[in-house]
């Protein structure tokens, strides 16, 4: 009974189809222009992994301002809702993973909650039960309330123009080439990436921690979304800031985050000890670790 958002349904069918396209470009791009690409790509995950998720979701670690406004910008960037909207989202899935009040519930097939979701109205479980969170946290931070209000504009910005103007002002690319690549290409794939850890590491994996819940450990995500692919592990310890175990783990987001702190920019990363860790595989695990 959720009606159909129909604009979404348009831009996002637009949106795909203009990647497609872009794939076309590459061989007729600059080199500059495909690493500038990736390059935003980088940043924009960034923007999501260590930004609206580790930090302003789970408060899993502190930064101090200049941090904080990186990755707000990053995060415009990411174009997937501003912080606030992003991190409410996402609290309100953890808090009743897997039912009619989790925005991107699993249950309901991989098309839903990979895109699905966004093509219909919210199911009023999310709604009502979403209001008896806590939020006022985010709002507390003056960074959350400044690209909130600012978010349209902070959107045009750095997820457009900023892709756009840089490979054509400063090593000569096309507006062409340089805005499809950049900027639609690169917009496209960052939230492919980021709706497969609703969907993908959801559904495909191993469950060595608690094998009682769905989210599953998939590598195949881990790779693409720089470190958010230990979902088995991410829902049994939310609060770790690593979102993963720590060690030679492929986790490009805890690697910046522990840089950052090394610059003195992080402060109070929270983690799982290793104790309990253990206790939680040997406990609820799946034996598969």
């Amino acid at each position: 009974g959720q009606a159909i958002v129909w604009r979404n349904v348009v831009l996002m069918g637009l949106l795909h189809l203009g990647a497609v396209y872009a794939l076309s470009l590459v061989p007729r791009a600059q080199l500059l222009t495909l690493l500038w690409a990736y390059f935003c790509f980088l940043m924009t995950a960034l923007g999501v992994t260590a930004g609206a998720h580790r930090l302003w979701s789970h408060r899993s670690y502190k930064a101090k301002l200049p941090l904080r406004i990186f990755l707000a910008a990053a995060n415009s960037m990411a174009f997937q809702n501003d912080i606030y909207e992003w991190s409410r989202d996402h609290r309100v899935h953890h808090k009743y993973s897997e039912t009619d009040a989790d925005p991107h519930n699993a249950r309901r097939g991989f098309f839903f909650s990979h895109i699905g979701w966004l093509f219909v109205r919210k199911h009023r479980d999310v709604i009502e039960k979403g209001r008896k969170l806590d939020f006022t946290d985010l709002l507390d931070d003056p960074v959350v309330r400044f690209q909130r209000k600012y978010y349209k504009s902070s959107v045009v910005l750095m997820c457009f123009v900023i892709p756009t103007f840089v490979p054509w002002y400063l090593w000569g690319e096309s507006l062409w080439n340089a805005y499809f690549l950049a900027s639609i290409l690169r917009y496209t794939i960052s939230l492919n990436v980021t709706w497969l850890v609703n969907s993908a590491a959801h559904m495909y994996g191993n469950r060595p921690y608690d094998k009682y819940i769905n989210p599953r450990q998939n590598t195949f995500v881990t790779l693409g979304a720089i470190g958010e692919g230990f979902h088995n592990y991410h829902h049994t310890f939310p609060f770790d800031y690593s979102a993963s175990e720590l060690g030679l783990k492929f986790n490009p987001t805890t690697w910046f985050i522990d840089f950052m702190f090394w610059l003195g920019l992080v402060t109070d990363r929270k983690q799982a000890p290793k104790e309990m860790i253990q206790a939680r595989k040997e406990r609820t695990g799946d034996g598969s670790a």
